[in-house]
């Protein structure tokens, strides 16, 4: 039992907050940031398909943010499993 009820308010928005914030620069990140290349910018204009309800498909550039957290997570996971590997525990 808590002594103040404020502390679990506190809590619950120092967890929702950060949650929140992560959420709303990765969305960021995705949106603006691609590998630039000769034809980046016809990739994004041009539609390749097109569905009903006026669903536009577009080939566009991959985008970087993604990249690196892809490419994080596979070198994290390898790190990971030569240092315990190398040190001897088990996983």
């Amino acid at each position: 039992m808590r002594y103040f009820n404020l502390l679990n308010i506190q809590h619950i928005v120092l967890a929702i907050f950060p949650a929140l914030s992560c959420v709303v620069l990765v969305g960021v990140a995705l949106a603006f940031v691609h590998f630039r290349g000769r034809n980046s910018e016809d990739r994004q204009t041009q539609v390749t398909a097109t569905y009903p309800d006026g669903i536009r498909e577009r080939n566009a550039p991959f985008p970087l943010f993604l990249f690196l957290v892809i490419l994080g997570t596979v070198l994290w996971g390898i790190a990971y499993i030569l240092m315990f590997g190398l040190t001897g525990k088990a996983i």
